[in-house]
């Protein structure tokens, strides 16, 4: 099975390119958007609607964060073109970004309609995790996001004008937006499991599950993967962020399953 990219646009109107990551991006936030809302409201009590009127919430405060934490990842070229900051068009988005800014929006909903932060948390990480599964096909389009060069039989083609400069010579590599797209499929069934058979435990559980799950996923992937602007002592700064978010979270879910003892 050989993967090869048809073209970055889908059509154009009125001299307008409608590209397919735009298109891809904005079923996924929708499907992850109503799966939300509808799990809220059939196991965590939630009226209908609520995750849809949070979507504004999520949505403006994530793109935000997602385009600024990839400006700082790459500070040296925004530093000189700032001009460059709002041109979403250009590309430059970080799902790592996008969560820490789509918290922020969350819980910013959560305190001015007095919802539960825990409860919020655990219905949109189920949604934004099927989110990014269907997202990551916007990378393919975009023929980006592409792992170590491969001669597997589910291999990329990757054009010369995208290739990166060490692998210029090769046509061919790992198909990491798949790889990433089906483990976090994985993810979802996951915590769709946990959901259903209310093995999660305490509210805010499954949050803490999913970023520590996704964290695991985005290691993996961006162990092959060979486009990072950013090192830190020689690794990807997404593994460096994904340990830490791991770290982070088990010591959460520790604390957030640990009882309370009674006074005598």
């Amino acid at each position: 099975m050989l993967f090869t990219s048809p073209s970055q646009i889908l059509f154009t109107i009125f001299g307008v390119n409608i590209y397919y990551y735009g298109v891809i991006l904005a079923l996924a936030i929708a499907i992850g958007t109503l799966y939300a809302d509808w799990a809220g409201t059939k196991y965590f009590g939630l009226k209908r609607e609520t995750i849809i009127d949070m979507s504004p919430y999520i949505i403006i405060f994530g793109i935000m964060g997602a385009r600024l934490y990839y400006c700082l990842l790459d500070y040296e070229f925004y530093s000189r073109f700032p001009d460059e900051i709002l041109a979403l068009r250009h590309g430059g988005i970080s799902i790592h970004g996008a969560i820490f800014g789509g918290l922020l929006g969350l819980l910013i909903f959560s305190l001015r309609h007095k919802i539960s932060f825990k409860k919020l948390c655990d219905v949109s990480s189920i949604g934004l995790i099927l989110g990014q599964a269907i997202g990551r096909w916007g990378n393919f389009f975009n023929s980006e996001a592409y792992g170590l060069p491969t001669n597997l039989p589910w291999k990329l083609y990757i054009a010369p004008q995208y290739r990166k400069v060490p692998f210029l010579d090769n046509e061919f590599f790992h198909p990491t937006f798949l790889y990433e797209s089906l483990l976090d499929l994985i993810v979802f069934g996951i915590l769709v499991y946990l959901m259903i058979s209310k093995r999660h435990g305490k509210d805010g559980n499954l949050a803490l599950l999913y970023l520590i799950l996704y964290s695991v996923t985005r290691i993996f992937v961006e162990y092959i993967r060979v486009d990072s602007i950013r090192y830190i002592f020689g690794l990807p700064v997404a593994i460096v962020v994904s340990v830490c978010i791991i770290l982070l979270s088990g010591v959460l879910l520790i604390y957030n399953n640990k009882k309370v003892k009674k006074g005598v």
